[in-house]
């Protein structure tokens, strides 16, 4: 049964999309058919994964509009088992044509219902809080949260959790937390200590016990539209994302 994973933080910058890219990633390593939907009009996912966004003959809005099915959008990338739903900067103009539609909040579900080949459906979503994320986590099964090491790392998360609870009430019951990723972790500092210890009391039991360091590696990746495990396989960032990877498919199945 396929399995569909939010990535969200309505925080810019806490490593969403490039946990995105880099878990797609290894879980088509580890012979899961996997499919990235990049929901985020920045498109940084698409262009992470070398896909020229000028380029496009169809995208996520198709997806979204019902215009579209998934084995109509969906590109194949330069890795085996890894398949895109790509984006374009025109969907953040096409969540107002969302708006004033219908079924405005079960869109990507009723799309993504039908993508049953897969193992594995990462979906990028937006760093805000809006009618796309809320599409996210109708269409999702799990939640996955990167959270950042630094100082304000849970300033914010209220408000989502209480958009996932809302979520769960009306539209979709089973939504779960499948964990808490620290990103950006500089194991060096006090301070990146102290909120990995502030994050686990706050999210008991739900924090992967794999962290994100910090790495040069895995900050250039998406400039050569790679992942960090084709870019630099030895690399820190590489070992890390692979071993959450595994963490993942322990904790979804």
């Amino acid at each position: 049964m396929t399995k569909i994973i939010a990535i969200t933080n309505q925080k810019g910058g806490v490593g969403k999309t490039t946990s995105a890219i880099n878990i797609a990633y290894y879980l088509a390593k580890n012979d899961k058919k996997t499919l990235l939907v990049d929901l985020d009009p920045q498109g940084n996912a698409t262009s992470g994964l070398g896909i020229d966004k000028q380029n496009l003959t169809s995208s996520i809005i198709e997806l979204i509009l019902g215009e579209s099915a998934v084995e109509e959008v969906k590109l194949k990338t330069a890795h085996k088992n890894l398949e895109l739903i790509p984006t374009t900067s025109h969907l953040a103009n096409t969540e107002v044509e969302l708006a004033k539609a219908e079924k405005k909040f079960v869109r990507l579900r009723e799309a993504l219902r039908k993508a049953n080949e897969y193992d594995f459906i990462i979906i990028d979503s937006p760093p805000s809080l809006s009618l796309l994320t809320v599409n996210a986590l109708v269409a999702a099964d799990y939640v996955l949260l990167p959270v950042q090491a630094e100082f304000y790392a849970l300033e914010g998360l209220g408000q989502l959790l209480e958009t996932m609870k809302l979520v769960r009430k009306g539209l979709n019951p089973t939504l779960e937390l499948l964990g808490v990723l620290v990103t950006m972790l500089d194991s060096r500092t006090t301070l990146s200590q102290q909120v990995h210890q502030e994050i686990q009391k706050h999210f008991p039991g739900k924090v992967f016990k794999t962290t994100i360091p910090r790495n040069i590696r895995l900050a250039e990746a998406p400039s050569h539209g790679l992942p960090i495990g084709a870019y630099e396989r030895w690399s820190k960032g590489a070992r890390a994302y692979k071993a959450v990877s595994k963490e993942i498919m322990e904790r979804a199945s």
